[in-house]
């Protein structure tokens, strides 16, 4: 598998200035929230295993000194740096190392949590006898409701790794990142808070410059850094239910209607009603799981005149009736 390497020194963006309110739609939908599990003060020799983790990106800044990444699946491991970020977006078992001896180092977090005697608050602090060599990193993960889906979630690469993040992406960030290091596991009344909002932009960012990259295109995400067919995806966003078309889909973009088309399905490998109509089941199943909601409440948010023609498209694209998912998904909710 392929690291997905980036960096955003001296980079002009490609897309629309509205990128920013798609990429906030989608992630708001997804129901995201970010997570600071440690903040770490690990001395050589020392590693890290992290086991898998359903519904969740991980993420690790190198705040102070290096270390290496290896995740399972991808064959290289990635040279974390100092000021450099690295996202495994899928929740991959991982292991975070100092490089010494790996097979002897590397323990499995919860038997780090165990000896360290780490409550969940401060500073993790574990490793060897070689002070002069501490590695500080601030690491968490951004959830995601079980039941949401995005292609852009589902395409990104098992790993992310944005070289020089803390500096290069603008003094606002690398002002977040010193705040998000002093803050989170520090003593101070509502840090730790202050640390997991300031988090979640660290997601949004992330992966806007990774849409930003050349990469996006490879894994099936190039329209969302095409100017013109992100002004499509931008409008789609901001009304979803209404009454788009290729036709409407293509003005909203400013191209003609065959060449938004071919372009559409050259940049994401599918059809911008499949996209449209994706996106909508997602927002029906957010309907339809909220208190007192009916079907025709679930219908009209996707754009659907019609129950029965909405019921259709919901059973092709998920496998089961409005009935059946709302029954399903609440029974595994009392059941938590």
């Amino acid at each position: 598998m392929q690291i997905v390497q980036t960096s955003v020194q001296n980079r002009t963006p490609a897309y629309d200035v509205n990128m920013l309110d798609l990429l906030s739609d989608i992630l708001t939908n997804l129901s995201m929230r970010g997570t600071i599990y440690f903040r770490t003060s690990f001395t050589k020799p020392w590693g890290v295993a992290v086991p898998k983790y359903e519904n969740v990106a991980r993420f690790h800044f190198a705040h102070r000194g290096s270390c290496l990444v290896r995740v399972e699946g991808v064959g290289e491991p990635v040279d974390l740096a100092q000021g450099d970020l690295v996202i495994i977006p899928h929740g991959a078992p991982h292991a975070l190392y100092c490089g010494h001896t790996p097979e002897r180092t590397i323990m499995p977090l919860d038997t780090v949590l165990q000896v360290s005697g780490f409550t969940g608050s401060g500073v993790l602090v574990h490793g060897g006898d070689e002070p002069q060599s501490e590695t500080q990193l601030i690491c968490g993960h951004f959830s995601f409701d079980p039941h949401a889906r995005h292609i852009l979630l589902e395409r990104l690469p098992p790993v992310i790794h944005i070289r020089n993040y803390g500096e290069s992406a603008g003094r606002w960030m690398e002002a977040t990142l010193r705040m998000i290091g002093e803050e989170s596991g520090g003593q101070k009344m509502g840090g730790d808070l202050i640390a997991l909002k300031m988090s979640e932009t660290i997601f949004a960012q992330a992966i806007r410059t990774f849409i930003e990259g050349s990469d996006a295109r490879e894994w099936g995400l190039g329209a969302f850094a095409d100017r013109n067919l992100s002004r499509a995806l931008d409008a789609f966003h901001k009304a979803p239910a209404d009454s788009w078309t290729v036709g409407t889909l293509a003005r909203a973009a400013g191209m003609s209607r065959t060449s938004f088309a071919v372009q559409f399905q050259k940049a994401m490998d599918m059809t911008p009603i499949d996209y449209v109509t994706r996106w909508r089941m997602e927002i029906a199943k957010t309907v339809l799981l909220s208190p007192g909601s009916s079907l025709t409440d679930a219908a009209e948010s996707a754009g659907y005149a019609s129950d029965s023609a909405f019921a259709r498209t919901f059973r092709k694209e998920t496998g089961m009736s409005p009935a059946e998912f709302r029954k399903a998904e609440m029974s595994g909710s009392s059941q938590t």
